[in-house]
């Protein structure tokens, strides 16, 4: 979050920033136009929202508040500016809905709503998506900003200076034809490159504005390391034009320099009868200002267009700096200068349509525990180890290779698949690295697609390098691995379970059903296990053999969790304003929501919420979430004991328990394991396991239920041994929540009978 500032942060000179034109009347708004000014916020993330209103709430700006209009996406924003009035300043972001959603909006508001007086300040988190120079210069975009950079100073400052512009242009906007010359000046400086050229832009175009002969100097003040400040003359034009370039001192005319000093003094415009100095602020003490002969006093029309006019080329002169930075960021680490993601994927998607597609190979680097290095040694030392690999992989493997780094410690080289080879690469890391005397060895892990068998873009080939990566460093470090079509096709199904069940869980296609509890000796339901279940809109049932890991890994488990909770603690309370009193709802739980933080807080909050008797749920985790790291779960369970709920060990008998462990843990009941059931009528030693965990229950004073129960032979079996409970197809089947009550009432109805 940026810092906070108070008034006493700012240079007392800044309150000229803020004194607007007091010649010219402004236009006539509403109310509450006078007395806000109107900020519109667009992005899609929250935290911007909060974070920038935070910044920027309490400030005043010219005696007035901001008042923030918000849109969270770039089509909202389209049908608030619809109806929308006296917007000042619209901060913009770039990436929404697309990666140039921001951009399309700016031709909307520019072309389709014709909205030329609010500012817009473009924004991004993702300085890889850097709009085109084209759209910066054709749609007067006021500045454009990474969202790292905007510190709150910074970003008071930045609107200042759009509000700024906003009520000057607003405040002569009876001048139609200076405006209108104010947008194409500032649109055909911004097709100018470099700093000279737009520089003598400005002197022309201030000319033209004005229908004066551009005659005039235009300079910028320059800090050396040791703070001294000097001026350096950037264009001339008319009578100057044999001024050199560089220091002003060139110029034969001391009251040309004090003019400018004094201008850039005052951080103001000055205006004389015979001349203008124009003031053009800059970042980093990077001020110009430009001397301008003039052949008449100005009007106070004029003035108040030079002002609007210099508020523009400020942020002009910045963004010729900014539009050749904003290249170089968009498409070259700035690290090592190489291609980042962003380039190679448009040189991946050349490579792919071209005729050596066939013979290429793409190859991801990662330079294995780099991160421990850095933190060791530090990040100084990490950077100057980062660019010794870059220099490295570009010297010796060939300068017809592309050699790119993708961000942290993972670099790219692509290219004739003879050359880019395994072992040819990890070859390079057997010499240590010499860094500042000291010599750092390092090894690397591979991830290889040949192009030759890759089907889809350039993006898609870096993702296939990944998942190839990905697999070669779960197998072996140093080492490598191709991707594989098999590869792709696991991880795409993942992926688009796991987005299916996201859309599923939003749509209500998951729901509970219950699988009955049955005690062995009167064979009456004493309670049931809750059961998730998948059905999709095509009829289909999705195994939780599946869907399950899936939502552990996505972490959707943990809402998915509490709503099956929530959902069974509510059945269970229905179930006993129907007169099942002594029914126990049991709820397995996942070892990701066990482990997350808010458990212990959300069960407790789920018994509350419904209402439901703790004394008569159950939840259920399986033996080998008891076995790890039993000694914080021990104290977990003694929590969760406290909300009153009973714990079962799911699956008893195929994780290897230590029974010292399960002398100390807070459970109240074991689970047998189906596959165990299922052995007792397979084989004379079959039961052996089943009655080994009855036995151990009674010894420990815990119930046992058993899972898996298909036939009679395997009750009566059970019941010989003292299993008291069991559940399985031979007494119910799953059901949903009505099935159940109904069954119930039934089973209630022939026991009175």
């Amino acid at each position: 979050m940026p810092a906070p500032i108070t008034p006493l942060d700012a240079d007392k000179d800044d309150h000229d920033d803020l004194v607007f034109l007091d010649e010219q009347p402004a236009a006539p708004a509403s109310t509450s136009a006078r007395s806000v000014w109107r900020v519109m916020i667009i992005d899609d993330d929250e935290d911007v929202h909060s974070t920038t209103t935070f910044a920027l709430g309490n400030l005043e700006m010219q005696h007035r508040p901001l008042e923030f209009v918000h849109a969270y996406s770039a089509g909202q924003a389209r049908e608030l500016l619809k109806h929308e009035s006296d917007i000042a300043v619209i901060l913009l972001d770039v990436v929404m809905e697309q990666d140039d959603a921001g951009l399309h909006l700016v031709r909307y508001i520019r072309e389709t709503l014709k909205m030329s007086d609010v500012r817009i300040i473009l924004r991004t988190g993702q300085p890889g998506y850097a709009p085109e120079i084209d759209a910066i210069r054709d749609f007067d975009i006021n500045d454009y900003k990474t969202k790292s950079e905007l510190t709150r100073i910074k970003l008071f400052t930045t609107v200042t200076a759009a509000i700024r512009s906003y009520e000057q242009i607003r405040s002569i906007s009876n001048s139609r034809r200076g405006l209108d010359r104010i947008v194409h000046a500032s649109t055909q400086l911004m097709a100018l490159h470099g700093v000279q050229n737009f520089s003598a832009g400005v002197l022309a175009q201030v000319a033209d504005l004005l229908h004066i002969r551009a005659d005039g100097v235009l300079c910028t003040q320059e800090v050396n390391d040791k703070g001294k400040r000097s001026l350096l003359v950037c264009a001339h034009a008319g009578c100057f034009s044999g001024v050199a370039h560089g220091a002003l001192c060139s110029v034969d005319n001391p009251r040309i320099a004090a003019a400018i000093e004094h201008a850039l003094a005052q951080r103001r415009n000055v205006y004389a009868h015979d001349y203008a100095t124009l003031y053009f602020a800059g970042k980093s003490s990077r001020d110009s200002a430009a001397y301008l002969l003039l052949p008449r006093p100005l009007t106070a029309i004029e003035e108040g267009l030079l002002e609007v006019f210099c508020s523009n080329v400020a942020v002009g002169l910045d963004n010729v700096e900014l539009v050749s930075h904003l290249h170089n960021a968009a498409f070259y680490d700035q690290l090592s200068k190489l291609p980042n993601r962003t380039r190679l994927v448009e040189i991946l998607d050349a490579a792919l349509a071209g005729p050596a597609r066939d013979d290429a190979t793409l190859c991801l680097v990662d330079l294995d525990h780099f991160a421990e290095t850095n933190d060791a040694l530090g990040h100084k030392f990490g950077d100057l180890l980062l660019l010794a690999v870059a220099g490295r992989l570009q010297t010796q493997l060939g300068s017809q290779l592309t050699v790119a780094r993708l961000g942290g410690d993972i670099f790219c080289v692509l290219g004739d698949a003879s050359q880019v080879n395994p072992a040819q690469i990890l070859a390079l890391f057997q010499t240590p690295f010499s860094i500042d005397g000291q010599d750092v060895q390092l090894s690397a892990t591979l991830g290889l697609v040949r192009l030759g068998e890759h089907a889809g873009t350039g993006a898609d080939a870096l993702k296939d390098a990944d998942i190839a990566l990905k697999r070669a460093k779960t197998q072996q470090r140093a080492g490598h691995f191709y991707f594989s079509r098999s590869m792709g096709i696991e991880i795409r199904e993942r992926v688009r379970m796991m987005h299916a069940l996201r859309t599923g869980f939003a749509q209500g296609q998951l729901f509970v059903v219950y699988q009955p509890q049955i005690d062995l000796s009167t064979r009456r339901p004493v309670g049931a296990e809750a059961l998730l279940r998948w059905q999709t809109p095509d009829g289909k049932f999705i195994s939780p053999d599946r869907f399950i890991p899936i939502a552990e890994y996505s972490g959707i488990i943990i809402d998915l969790g509490e709503w099956v909770l929530r959902t069974a603690c509510r059945e269970l309370v229905r179930l006993r304003e129907l007169g099942h009193r002594n029914f126990v709802m049991s709820v397995n739980v996942s070892q990701v929501q066990f482990r997350h933080p808010l458990f212990l807080e959300m069960l407790r909050q789920a018994l509350e919420d419904t209402q439901a008797p703790p004394e008569f749920v159950e939840l259920e985790i399986t033996e080998s979430m008891a076995m790890e790291e039993p000694d914080l779960l021990i104290k977990m369970l003694w929590q969760i004991k406290q909300t009153g709920v009973s714990i079962a060990i799911d699956d008893f008998g195929t994780g290897f328990s230590s029974l010292s462990y399960l002398q100390r843990l807070q459970v109240d009941r074991l689970k047998i394991d189906r596959a165990f059931v299922t052995e007792i009528t397979g084989s004379a030693r079959g039961s052996s396991i089943a009655e080994m965990v009855i036995q151990l229950g009674r010894n420990l004073g815990l119930a046992v239920i058993a899972e898996g129960v298909e036939d009679e032979r395997q009750a009566q079996i059970l019941q010989s041994l003292g299993c008291p409970i069991a559940q399985g197809f031979l007494f119910a089947r799953p059901m949903t929540a009505d099935a159940l009550a109904s069954w119930l009432s039934d089973e209630a109805m022939q026991g009175a009978a």
